[in-house]
């Protein structure tokens, strides 16, 4: 019954169990609406929404990268260091990561913003969430940007 249950649990989840990566793979274009602004970042209005960002989704089997593309892309660049999201593909679920290399400081208090999205694909449907997040020296300064900004995103590619 125990066993019985597990499997249903996991089929429930789909991805949550692992199995085969989906593909990935493809031009989506994007939609972001600002959620939680826990880390207080100037000109963040919750609820906001910006659309048609370019995000291209390359993969080799269970890894992928997703590049940020136009304006959006630039901005990420600038104020993270980096355009483009690395990670995993498990099933349907995809996690990515973009380590943060544009050092700022705060006092004594040196960080990067860290920026993750974890996301499921249903079909051509990508949707999930994207968490800034700071990486820093652990001075006490720090302790005012212990804190999480994030945005839920939902994009689609063409028909596969």
């Amino acid at each position: 019954m125990k066993r019985l249950l597990g499997s249903l649990v996991c089929l429930a989840a789909w991805a949550g169990c692992g199995g085969d990566p989906i593909d990935a793979e493809g031009t989506y274009s994007v939609g972001i609406t600002n959620r939680d602004n826990g880390c207080e970042f100037d000109n963040w209005t919750v609820g906001n929404q910006t659309s048609g960002i370019e995000v291209v989704v390359t993969q080799n089997g269970e890894s992928a990268l997703a590049e940020v593309k136009g304006a959006a892309g630039a901005f990420l660049d600038l104020w993270i260091g980096d355009a483009t999201f690395s990670g995993d593909v498990a099933g349907n679920h995809l996690d990515m990561t973009i380590q943060g290399t544009r050092s700022q400081t705060m006092g004594n208090c040196t960080f990067t913003y860290d920026v993750a999205f974890a996301a499921n694909l249903v079909g051509d449907s990508l949707n999930g969430t994207i968490s800034y997040t700071a990486a820093h020296n652990g001075h006490s300064d720090c302790a005012a940007i212990e804190c999480v900004s994030s945005q839920d995103f939902s994009g689609s590619r063409p028909p596969r």
